[in-house]
């Protein structure tokens, strides 16, 4: 066999053997079997959320049980082919086999990735909102290139982008911005992009041309599921209304169906401007329960508290991604060391390497480059 699908070979045995060992192999059937005990129970349905929940979580098992199948018994094949195709000295079925391999390199590796979204909410739907932070109208429209590229992200990977409010700039960009998003593991993904990102570029608007320096803030929160009960006292809020400043044209808000809401005993603030008072003041209240929602995972993990704690504001010392586009091309995570030159395509949504390299890191404590050192 060639380096090349020998290469290709050990790294689809080590995704497969990671698989296996999240999903715990050996008690796989056994588990599905009990699963299958409790879903022919004439009384499972009494209790729907947790009758659903059942569901759900068998639904996980039965797919991570046959995509690790389905993907050993491709790469059986494909290394059958292989050694066939050598013994005969057919070249063709070869270079199909060997393709065929580094196709699957690739799936396994995602589906390595996506074993890792097991936190309790990684599945849920979820809230993104940016804060421009130091520099000004730079700031202002480094905020406006950051909501492109995950709205981008967003898209390319099918999920459901709303627009929850929306603060524009002075001169160019936008102050702030608010997004639901809305898909399978879209907290598990972007949660990892929560933090203080900077670029350094030469201003567009600056006649000098010289270099800046910007800063802004990103916060992922998920949203709540229907059946986890988040209480708030209607004493600890409180709920304003205003007028949105919208861009101009036929959305302008003529009345003030703005809302923002104020939790007094933890200072979140969330607001919503697109949709009508009513829809606006409900959107509030998820967001609002939705960030007290997180506040209580924090607590239950120290590394994630760590990390909003240590988020400070948008400026020097406290940024987890800088995006350098003068004097040289290059977005790096201070958090993995992952990097890449490809500038362009990250701020076009590319963000999957910096995130399935986060997600590594929570995992094994190590950034992927100390992983493959070891």
């Amino acid at each position: 066999m060639r380096a090349e699908a020998q290469n290709a070979v050990d790294a689809i045995e080590k995704s497969l053997a990671l698989l296996r060992q999240r999903m715990d192999w050996e008690t796989a059937p056994h588990r599905l079997e009990e699963f299958n005990a409790r879903v022919e129970d004439p009384d499972l349905w009494n209790d729907p959320e947790k009758a659903q929940k059942l569901m759900r979580d068998r639904q996980s098992l039965v797919d991570a049980m046959e995509n690790y199948t389905s993907m050993k018994q491709e790469l059986d094949d494909n290394v059958e082919l292989i050694e066939l195709g050598e013994m005969e000295d057919d070249t063709d079925v070869v270079d199909e086999a060997e393709a065929a391999l580094k196709a699957l390199v690739e799936k396994a590796a995602q589906k390595e990735l996506e074993a890792l979204l097991d936190g309790e909410a990684d599945a849920n739907d979820t809230f993104l909102e940016i804060n421009s932070g130091a520099g000004g109208t730079e700031s202002c429209d480094w905020a406006s290139m950051l909501a492109r590229m995950y709205v981008r992200w967003a898209e390319k990977h099918g999920y459901k982008v709303e627009l929850q409010s929306e603060s524009p700039g002075e001169e160019a960009g936008i102050k702030s911005a608010a997004y639901k998003i809305s898909g399978h593991n879209a907290y598990g993904w972007l949660k990892s992009e929560s933090g203080v990102h900077r670029l350094v570029r030469i201003s567009p608007f600056d006649s000098a041309a010289k270099r800046h320096t910007s800063f802004c803030s990103v916060w992922v929160y998920p949203v709540v599921d229907d059946n986890i009960e988040i209480e708030v006292n209607p004493a600890d809020i409180r709920i304003d209304t205003y007028r949105s400043s919208g861009a101009g044209g036929q959305h302008v808000n003529t009345t003030d169906s703005a809302v923002r809401i104020t939790h007094a005993p933890t200072g979140i603030v969330v607001t919503s401007s697109e949709k009508s008072q009513h829809q606006n003041r409900d959107i509030a209240m998820k967001a609002l329960k939705s960030r007290l929602y997180q506040m209580e995972l924090d607590k239950r993990n120290a590394a994630i508290s760590e990390a909003h704690d240590n988020k400070g504001d948008a400026g020097w010392g406290n940024q987890i991604r800088s995006y350098v586009l003068q004097p040289y091309q290059m977005v790096k995570d201070l958090r993995t060391n992952h990097e890449t030159s490809d500038t362009k395509g990250v701020l076009d949504g590319d963000l999957d390497g910096f995130m399935g390299a986060t997600l590594a890191m929570d995992v094994s404590g190590k950034s992927r480059a100390e992983a493959q050192a070891d």
